[in-house]
């Protein structure tokens, strides 16, 4: 097994979306984010800069039940970030039979899609036009979203410093601090 197989493999999983993400990582993603999807695997193409400390070749969704027998097979860790939501990483595309990993990936899709929200679960089991069409109008407010909270950053305004109608603005910061005597 190596990375191209097992991007095929996570391809052709039921609604499996691939994102780029966090550098050279592929996302797998039952849904599209656009419309609750939640990540199932990642797949790291980057070449170890350290040979020391190897990168995990590819992280996935292990669910409760499987998580601790999985750690007990040697090159099988607790994927970074992400152990405490029971993932699993491989330190290398050997430490499982081709046949097991493909069973591993189908249960992580199948697990993480079970635990989806339902109206996320609704929308997937839409036909594919209306999900498309769905999830195109998804994105395009979230880009208009996007677009009008960088228009709306403006400047702040710091009221100390912005003299009020009538009264002079302190000169200094010093002089803003001291306390008002009342006669």
């Amino acid at each position: 097994m190596d990375a191209e197989q097992a991007r095929s493999i996570l391809r052709k999983l039921p609604h499996a979306v691939e994102t780029m993400q966090w550098g050279a990582n592929l996302v797998y993603w039952v849904g599209d984010k656009a419309v609750g999807g939640k990540m199932f695997a990642l797949l790291n193409l980057d070449e170890d800069k350290d040979p020391a400390k190897p990168s995990p070749v590819l992280s996935f969704y292990a669910g409760p039940e499987r998580y601790p027998e999985l750690l007990e097979t040697e090159g099988v860790v607790p994927a970074p970030y992400m152990a405490r939501i029971y993932w699993v990483a491989l330190t290398a595309w050997n430490v499982v039979r081709p046949g097991e990993l493909r069973t591993l990936l189908q249960d992580a899709q199948a697990g993480v899609e079970a635990r989806l929200p339902k109206r996320t679960r609704a929308v997937l089991a839409m036909p594919e036009p209306a999900r498309n069409k769905l999830i195109e109008e998804r994105r395009q407010l979230q880009r208009e979203r996007v677009s009008k909270e960088r228009t709306d950053k403006k400047p702040e305004l710091d009221v100390r410093k912005v003299p009020s109608k009538g009264t002079k603005a302190p000169t200094s910061r010093s002089a803003s601090r001291q306390p008002l005597h009342h006669a």
